[in-house]
């Protein structure tokens, strides 16, 4: 008899763990403004992400960005871009039907790259090394197929050519949810 009960108590356990599941919707595509201040400098630029939710909880993350910067003085020009691809784990507390935080460790690329333009001459170069964003952010959702993503604050790690550096970077924008 307790056997059974304890059996019984399982797949109750068991089937509430899939229903929570269920809460989360199986992939998350994200996309929308970013911003990040860097040596005094404003880079404004592009996120996007795709995630695919395991459970209720624990998700993969793929995020990827692009970042620019312009200067014009004296009739030369100057720009910068930085690229980044991530990958890692995303953690979410879906608690409240609406609001939804999260946090995320992702690791993974970055290319910089430079031109300046002097006298009609473009000369340009870019560098490959390690980026990491470490951080999360705050979805309001809207309906069950879309969220609004109120604020994602990372800290944007980016090694390159021997120089690292550690900026601050700000999305934000729109996630569209493939429930299951």
């Amino acid at each position: 008899m307790i056997r059974k009960l304890g059996c019984l108590l399982g797949l109750i356990l068991v089937l509430s763990l899939t229903a929570a599941a269920q809460d989360a919707p199986k992939a998350e595509v994200f996309g929308g403004y970013s911003y990040i201040r860097s040596d005094g400098e404003s880079f404004h630029g592009w996120n996007a992400s795709v995630a695919g939710n395991a459970n209720n909880w624990f998700g993969i993350v793929g995020d990827f960005s692009g970042h620019y910067m312009s200067l014009d003085i004296l009739g030369e020009s100057f720009s910068t871009s930085i690229y980044t691809y991530t990958f890692g784990p995303r953690f979410s507390y879906r608690n409240n039907e609406k609001i939804v935080p999260f946090a995320h460790a992702l690791f993974g690329g970055a290319r910089l790259g430079a031109s300046t333009t002097v006298a009609g001459i473009t000369v340009s170069d870019s560098e490959s090394g390690f980026a990491s964003n470490v951080g999360g952010g705050l979805d309001w959702v809207a309906s069950p197929s879309v969220a609004i993503r109120l604020i994602q604050a990372d800290a944007l790690i980016v090694r390159i050519a021997g120089s690292t550096s550690t900026d601050g970077r700000l999305s934000f924008g729109v996630v569209f949810r493939i429930n299951r």
